[in-house]
């Protein structure tokens, strides 16, 4: 064994295993570098880092702590292993004080270089503190790094910068002698001077250090350059040119802040989380850049502009390269997995990540989830049941197996075998799919104030917003919320999202500044921003205002913003039954397919679908200029009729409907369902049904959400809160902004819980809770922006 290869497996001894001795840690390095030798190729090897407790020293901040790095780990780790096969001992973790940068390359080197050969997988990822540093005595040279739990910052007596620098990590993965490599880099580089950005946490350093790199780093990127035949100047510019190995998965573009958000139980990064609960429901025909796309939409929901993941590397063009180049292990979809069972074998543990996070943190007691029989065959269809318990006994033993919720800490569920169900024996690893959605029927809007806001100011605000039913405010930083209510100065970039159209120049980025007087700048303005700091459009006034009058101001905001939060919660594509699909398509100026969604669990066959090799994604959220005409392909390719709906937040903020006609062409009468919102099985239908279509994107530029509602029973509450929003609007066109968009969302869950309960003849269903069986519904979300053409 040479003499580099010897201390790169000693330090990964020391640092990795904390054996107390030196020789036992190298000597245990050294069986698992002879075992992987014998083994066979393909194999799947993973680096997972994750840090939380930076001392004080490296952020210069006592107070700035992460607290989802960890989490991050644990999402990928479970992700990789019951969802991509990975061996537990081909998965190395290094977390807080473990994380040293002589740690993180030594581990590299040993676990990953030493041990892949061509055709294996690598997984490297990083979830912590980025930074930008500044090299030499005048900065003159600006480089980002990852910043290792020992990344202390320079001082005058020791100038050395201690981060694991960018050009290191190119290198490290240029090491590798396989091409399927992947790293994943939840982290950013811009300076937020701030650890918390409106209710996130950020995961940049809050300062850029000046110094110089140790000579023991240099030293090593010089042995690395040798190693993979590059020179400096092309290693420096590796980065800049997007020409590193594999695909680089990105949290965030490069002048942009990686954020952690907090739910109701637990931390995660925006990206982590998104990006792994996307890969749960991951089927053998997705692709990188459809996962990466619908992951840019999830956190597009949360944090809106402030943080938009992308991807770069030699294959990232690729369209139909396959996530970490895997199919699933099996082609099931899952939403999490048995982790634990206590002793009296009817009582697990799950691992519910494969749930959306703002589901998960609704999650009721007695939800059910689904056991995905161990000895399920690849393809095999796993039958369900068709309703909350109503057919248990008529159902097979294989299909009785569910278990019912308890309790939940974090991403982890306590849950028991269902009374109605059968004993077959539990297993760890087993696979679960939901089955019954219990959502509290009280949720309410939580909104965070600012900690710019003065004392005076946060007092009112919260006797403000106390007078606003379902409405809650909090400190930002302390718990989870949904936005974020502050102030700004007229002329601040985050303003350029939510001034009106008529003070903005279509497509620009900043706000025109005041000509002769017009349009004075106020000092202050109060409004509404997405957790990360980012105005939502409309919500900030262009006079000074007091702050309760900027309170009731927005309170029909906030009433549309918990609408969309409700429908948000009824999204279900990976894990309803209901056989339906929804095409999303501009007819003009140009014809192209934007999005498609559909259900994986249906136990139908899908279609195949013509439209589906024109779609083309490119790992973002899809943006369609102003002025385009859309339609949805709607088909239902079930045994059983299904009525739909379309509701959604357009590109203002405004919430909208797709109308249903009424069933009289001289009534509004919705008591029966209309029916042009009906779908019989096997018919494909387009909506809105005019040729060319009648729906224009209007603008402004901004963000849209639509979803598309398909139920067993017709909507009647919903079409009746349609009737009367279309009454009070005089206005009957196809698609029309609603009135009353939270009376329209409740009204769409008690459609949906009525739907999941019609068959049950059960007392005992909580009346404060909605109820929702993934056999009886789907929600199909698609979030897309608009753009100046």
């Amino acid at each position: 064994m040479g003499l580099k290869r010897r201390a790169f497996l000693q330090q990964a001894g020391l640092t990795l295993f904390a054996l107390g001795s030196s020789e036992a840690g190298l000597s245990l390095v050294a069986d698992r570098y002879q075992q992987a030798l014998a083994q066979p190729t393909n194999r799947k090897l993973a680096l997972l880092v994750g840090i939380n407790q930076y001392p004080e020293q490296v952020s210069d901040r006592s107070t700035y702590a992460l607290n989802g790095c960890i989490t991050d780990v644990q999402l990928q780790q479970e992700l990789l292993i019951h969802r991509f096969g990975f061996q537990p001992s081909d998965i190395l973790t290094l977390t807080d004080q473990q994380a040293t940068r002589e740690a993180i390359e030594a581990a590299f080197l040993a676990h990953l270089t030493e041990q892949a050969r061509p055709g294996d997988v690598v997984l490297f990822h990083f979830s912590g503190f980025g930074s930008q540093v500044k090299l030499g005595d005048n900065g003159e040279l600006i480089q980002n790094s990852l910043v290792p739990v020992d990344g202390v910052l320079p001082t005058e007596e020791s100038p050395y910068i201690n981060d694991l620098p960018e050009e290191t990590l190119g290198l490290l993965l240029r090491s590798l002698s396989t091409e399927q490599v992947t790293a994943v880099l939840d982290t950013s580089y811009a300076d937020p001077n701030r650890a918390i950005q409106g209710n996130l946490r950020v995961r940049s350093r809050p300062t850029t250090p000046n110094g110089w790199l140790a000579s023991a780093e240099l030293e090593f990127q010089a042995q690395l350059r040798g190693r993979v035949r590059i020179s400096q100047e092309q290693s420096q510019s590796q980065w800049r040119t997007g020409q590193l190995p594999g695909i680089v998965l990105m949290a965030t573009g490069p002048n942009q802040v990686a954020a952690e958000g907090q739910w109701n139980g637990f931390s995660a990064g925006l990206f982590t989380y998104a990006l792994t609960q996307h890969l749960w429901g991951a089927t053998p025909a997705s692709t990188v850049q459809l996962t990466l796309g619908l992951t840019a939409g999830s956190v597009e929901q949360l944090v809106g502009k402030e943080q938009q993941p992308y991807v770069l590397g030699q294959k990232s063009q690729n369209p139909s390269l396959s996530p970490y180049y895997l199919k699933p292990a099996a082609t099931t979809t899952a939403d999490g997995v048995v982790t634990a069972i206590e002793e009296d074998g009817k009582t697990v543990r799950l691992w519910l990540a494969g749930l959306p996070a703002a589901v998960l943190e609704n999650y009721g007691q007695n939800s059910l989830l689904s056991l995905v029989p161990s000895n399920a065959q690849p393809g095999e269809k796993i039958q369900l049941l068709e309703s909350v318990v109503a057919d248990v006994e008529t159902t097979s033993s294989a299909d009785k197996q569910l278990l019912q919720i308890r309790s939940r800490e974090g991403i982890s569920v306590r849950a028991r075998i269902s009374a109605a169900s059968s004993t077959m024996p539990l297993q760890v690893g087993q696979l679960v799919q939901e089955s019954v959605r219990v959502l509290p029927r009280n949720i309410n809007l939580t909104v965070a104030l600012d900690s710019s806001l003065e004392r005076i100011e946060r007092v009112d605000a919260t006797s403000a917003f106390a007078t606003i039913p379902r409405v809650t405010a909090i400190a930002a930083g302390e718990q989870s919320a949904d936005y974020v209510f502050g102030k700004t100065q007229l002329g601040a970039p985050t303003l350029a999202a939510s001034l009106t159209a008529s003070s903005l120049e279509a497509g620009d980025l900043e706000p025109r500044q005041p000509v002769n007087g017009d349009l004075p700048a106020p000092k202050s303005s109060y409004g509404l921003f997405h957790l990360g700091r980012s105005a939502l459009l409309n919500t900030l006034s262009k006079e000074e205002e007091a702050v309760k009058t900027a309170v009731n101001r927005i309170t029909p905001q906030l009433h549309t913003l918990l609408a969309a939060k409700l429908l948000r919660l009824t999204s279900n594509a990976e894990s309803s039954r209901l056989g339906v699909r929804a095409t999303l398509e501009m007819t003009a100026p140009q014809e192209r397919i934007v999005m498609q969604q559909e259900t994986p669990r249906a136990p139908w066959a899908a279609p195949a679908s013509r439209l589906a090799g024109l779609f083309v994604g490119d790992g973002k959220l899809p943006t369609l200029p102003i002025n385009s005409r859309l339609q949805y392909r709607l088909c239902n390719y079930s045994d059983r009729p299904v009525y739909f709906i379309l509701l959604g937040l357009d590109s203002s903020g405004n919430a909208i409907a797709l109308f249903p006609t009424p069933t009289s062409e001289n009534s509004l009468d919705f008591e029966a369902a209309p029916a042009d919102s009906l779908l019989s099985p096997g018919e494909i239908l387009l909506i809105p049904q005019s040729t060319p279509s009648d729906w224009t994107l209007q603008g402004p530029p901004g963000v849209v959400e639509n979803y598309v509602i398909f139920s067993h029973t017709p909507l009647t509450h919903t079409y009746s809160a349609l009737e009367i929003s279309m009454r009070s609007k005089g206005d009957a066109r196809r698609v029309s902004t609603l009135a009353n968009p939270l009376e329209v969302a409740q009204a769409t869950l008690r459609d949906l819980n009525q739907a999941s309960l019609v068959a049950n003849s059960r007392t005992d269903v909580p009346p404060d809770t909605y109820t929702l069986n993934c056999n009886n519904w789907a929600t199909l979300n698609f979030v897309y922006q608009v753009a100046k053409a």
